[in-house]
């Protein structure tokens, strides 16, 4: 990367950067359509920030004008967007796209799948970067990995879920690959853009739903309607956002806009996850302040829904070359960092976060 061009800070560059910068590329103006609602500060926000700094590393040669969900298209359809040129650019969540391609949930989340740091090391020293950009370039589209929102809840219920039974029949708003594993659980899933889901738990048009954790679920007001908040989400240990460009707008930038844009969403991913392990702890004190009653999920429920994700990815591998690819990948990346984690991470977690709960009292 060319740090000398994109960032001209350096006292000894400052001087000959700037003017270089203003006399040798062109000023650029693009529009970029988040998949959130301006509310949600954490989400919405990386996209304000991923155009600030582009802006900042380009001396606002290169300008990003983002836009909420619903200003300029829909939510849930971005990618779409994105892919015919409607906008230059978009911030989404892959996994919502699945009904064009199953395999577009590895690139945000997977039931028993990858937790934030693994996803950033199967995506930057594993084969993830290059599975992706195959993928993505299929729809004319140019990725980069763009924010992490770390493990997520498991959501809110208006009944508390004691067994397999208590999921018979449930309407449960749920993203990605998760949904059609609770279909084989017996519950009713379906996937509502963030601005819709309160509505439609307060009407009873839903009976639960889930979002991403304490900090975006207050702002949403979930425990004014729902009180059970359950843990962990188990279909989504990490869940990555992506920066998407249409490849014409993208492959037309000059080589220091895109540097700039990768240097951009290589912070976001950094960013996002640092500002949610920051507010979430504080977030769940006020929502249990509030009345929400925590639960765990019971272990019989994790090991069938351990079981039916696998079936399904078997049953998708089966069906779908592309996904059997991936999948074959991502497994074997998964299950030899799952091993090194066990190691290392868990079992010291096992141990201190005990402890110093044992030492407050709690």
């Amino acid at each position: 990367m060319n740090r000398r061009l994109l960032l001209g800070t350096a006292a000894a560059s400052a001087t000959l950067a700037t003017p270089a910068l203003a006399q040798s590329l062109p000023e650029v103006r693009w529009r970029l359509a988040s998949s959130f609602p301006r509310s949600l500060d954490v989400l919405y926000g990386t996209a304000e920030r991923i155009c600030a700094r582009v802006a900042a590393l380009t001396e606002n040669r290169f300008r990003i004008q983002p836009h909420q969900a619903g200003e300029i298209v829909p939510a849930l359809q971005v990618l779409d967007a994105v892919q015919n040129g409607t906008i230059e650019c978009g911030h989404t969540a892959p996994y919502y796209y699945i009904g064009k391609d199953p395999t577009f949930a590895f690139f945000t989340a997977v039931p028993f799948g990858l937790n934030a740091r693994m996803n950033t090391a199967w995506m930057t020293q594993g084969e993830g970067k290059a599975l992706g950009e195959e993928l993505f370039r299929e729809y004319g589209i140019r990725n980069l990995p763009a924010g992490d929102t770390g493990a997520q809840m498991g959501g809110w219920f208006r009944s508390e879920v004691r067994s397999l039974d208590d999921l018979k029949g449930l309407k449960f708003r749920i993203a990605g690959l998760a949904g059609q594993v609770f279909a084989r659980l017996g519950a009713v899933p379906t996937q509502v853009a963030a601005a819709d889901i309160y509505p439609s738990l307060e009407r009873g048009t839903l009976d639960a739903v889930e979002f991403v954790g304490p900090h975006d679920d207050e702002k949403l007001g979930f425990v004014r309607v729902a009180r059970f908040y359950y843990a962990p989400g188990f279909w989504e240990a990490g869940a990555r956002l992506h920066f998407m460009s249409n490849q014409r707008a993208w492959d037309a930038l000059p080589q220091a806009y895109r540097e700039a844009i990768e240097t951009a969403c290589g912070e976001a991913n950094a960013e996002m996850l640092a500002r949610y392990d920051t507010l979430n702890p504080q977030a769940l004190r006020r929502l249990i302040a509030a009345g929400a009653q925590l639960r765990f999920w019971p272990r019989e429920i994790l090991q069938a829904a351990w079981r039916e994700s696998h079936a399904l990815y078997e049953e998708l591998s089966a069906r779908n070359e592309r996904f059997k690819k991936v999948w074959t990948s991502y497994r074997a990346f998964r299950d030899e960092d799952y091993q090194w984690f066990r190691v290392s991470e868990n079992s010291f977690d096992n141990f201190a976060f005990v402890a110093a709960s044992q030492q407050r009292g709690n």
